[in-house]
């Protein structure tokens, strides 16, 4: 893996610890709600983002998510994650949301028991991105986030994210998600990606990954496309979880064999 060229890349400035854990137990909520409206439905609902998924499956997996992170947060400053030993069972009994709710909770628990600055494993570090319970909040609230529209959308009732969620997730995913990942794969390039809402980053691609940069066209070397739309818009079609290419919202320049390399790079669980 290489080390990013945005190496220790400060938070966005909108959004600090106790913003993410709020948004944390705000969105894990959402999940819940709408995870309940789904499998009220006469048929077994299934996670459009995630195919292979039920509802249930979706609800495991997010409760299962954040005990994994209550016992990294907990850990502290480690070089390996978590043994199977530490972690504990983390399957689910039969009250679902209950175990939901729970997992929520110790995960909350352990993030505010160690405040924003303090080591611990994670999967990112890398790429030279902070490893702190700080950073794990900040990632936490994008797979909280996720997760409630995919449940949102196996219910048949979708709202956009936040803005501010939306802009400070795809911050976040582009230093950190891309910034991990190894080298590009084609031509060197850059994308930029620039909100309706403001905030605007470029992505230099290479072969020796991915370096995000804040600052749309205008403000460098003129990327090879500009993607452009609502925050929540942009992230949810760099999840795959909505049209980049076809939708009404989003706005593409430059060439669109581009960005569909972009989207399809990244591995996303």
């Amino acid at each position: 893996m290489t080390t990013s060229r945005s190496s220790q890349t400060p938070a966005s400035p909108e959004l600090r610890f106790t913003d993410w854990l709020e948004l944390i137990e705000e969105r894990s909520t959402v999940l819940r709600e709408a995870a309940q409206a789904a499998q009220a439905a006469p048929v077994e609902a299934r996670i459009p983002g995630c195919p292979d998924w039920t509802v249930r499956d979706l609800l495991t997996h997010v409760g299962q998510v954040q005990r994994f992170w209550a016992a990294t947060v907990a850990a502290g400053p480690a070089v390996r994650p978590p043994s199977d030993g530490v972690l504990g069972d983390r399957m689910p009994g039969d009250d679902l949301p209950s175990w939901s709710a729970a997992s929520t909770v110790l995960l909350l628990d352990a993030l505010r028991t160690a405040g924003p600055d303090t080591g611990c494993w994670t999967w990112w570090a890398e790429s030279g991105n902070a490893a702190t319970s700080g950073s794990v909040a900040r990632h936490q609230v994008q797979e909280a986030a996720v997760h409630a529209r995919d449940a949102q959308e196996a219910a048949g009732v979708t709202k956009p994210l936040p803005p501010a969620l939306a802009a400070d997730a795809l911050d976040e995913f582009l230093h950190v998600g891309f910034g991990s990942m190894d080298g590009w794969p084609h031509a060197p390039a850059r994308v930029a990606l620039v909100t309706d809402e403001g905030p605007a980053w470029t992505l230099i691609l290479d072969t020796t990954g991915a370096s995000a940069v804040r600052g749309g066209p205008g403000d460098g070397p003129e990327p090879g496309a500009t993607l452009s739309g609502p925050a929540s818009d942009l992230l949810l079609a760099l999840y795959r979880r909505a049209p980049w290419d076809g939708g009404d919202t989003l706005r593409l320049t430059g060439d669109p064999a581009l960005v569909r390399q972009l989207v399809v790079w990244p591995p996303l669980g």
